[in-house]
């Protein structure tokens, strides 16, 4: 092995994967396209705000990264379906996915926030498995090629803890969890390394969508006794799941602010 290809190793550990970022215009998202970039990797950048992502696509090559750009909405399939063609067309078969797409809107079950409901499924769960469905052939054949493969979803803390008026998303977040446990019996022989990262509170955008006056009273006081994970955090641990041998997979990560107790 030559100096500089240990020192790309080292450095550079996804050189020559293809990584693709839901939700990616903010947040969690954002975070980890810019990290998974510093590491080597070529990355797709989906979300609604093309705006957002044409930003960050240019910082991330002004940085010397190779980014792509994909305005889209995970809810529309056809939509996700076409944003795959072109990722695999101008950056080849993607070999990591993270599904970061998702809102957050608690409130309590007898106002009846139907509409609310529905965004949360449509979003944290349709939009998942459209992502899903349109990137796994990829990553089953750059496994195959390329020796790995992963899918990483993001799930919540809210999945396995109790939060008042939080039930339809913390239900769709255990799907998400649950989900992401059966794909890596039916992934993991394919070399596709399945992960669900399930975080407490992180400071994103998240939160801007909260319009319960309970839950943001909620929010707001937990500032007062935790410090609230940051975006980064999370990046840098997307980057440590990818970047381990094949041989390693974690199928659960559950990260929590040091304060946050529940």
């Amino acid at each position: 092995m030559t100096t500089e290809t240990s020192a790309t190793n080292s450095t550079r550990p996804l050189y020559g994967r293809v990584a693709v970022i839901t939700g990616a215009s903010s947040g969690i998202g954002e975070a980890s396209a810019e990290h998974l970039a510093m590491l080597g990797a070529k990355v797709a950048v989906l979300a609604r705000r093309a705006d957002r992502l044409e930003e960050l696509a240019a910082r991330i090559g002004k940085d010397g990264g190779t980014a792509l750009a994909v305005a889209v909405d995970v809810t529309d399939a056809a939509a996700v379906q076409a944003a795959a063609d072109l990722v695999e067309a101008q950056l080849g078969a993607a070999d990591l996915l993270l599904n970061n797409a998702g809102v957050m809107l608690p409130a309590p079950v007898e106002e009846l926030r139907a509409d609310q409901w529905q965004r949360q499924i449509d979003l944290n769960i349709s939009g998942l498995m459209n992502a899903i469905g349109a990137f796994t052939p990829q990553l089953v054949r750059a496994a195959q090629e390329r020796g790995v493969a992963d899918l990483i979803n993001t799930s919540s803390s809210a999945a396995h803890n109790l939060y008042p008026t939080f039930a339809v998303y913390a239900g769709t977040k255990a799907f998400v969890t649950h989900l992401s446990k059966h794909l890596r019996m039916e992934l993991g022989p394919k070399k596709v390394r399945v992960c669900a990262i399930e975080p407490g509170i992180v400071g994103t955008e998240l939160q801007d969508h909260v319009t319960d006056a309970g839950a943001n009273a909620w929010l707001e006081g937990s500032k007062d006794t935790v410090d609230w994970l940051l975006s980064d955090d999370i990046a840098q641990i997307v980057g440590f799941i990818a970047s381990r041998p094949l041989r390693v997979n974690l199928p659960q990560v559950f990260i929590m602010p040091t304060a946050q107790t529940s």
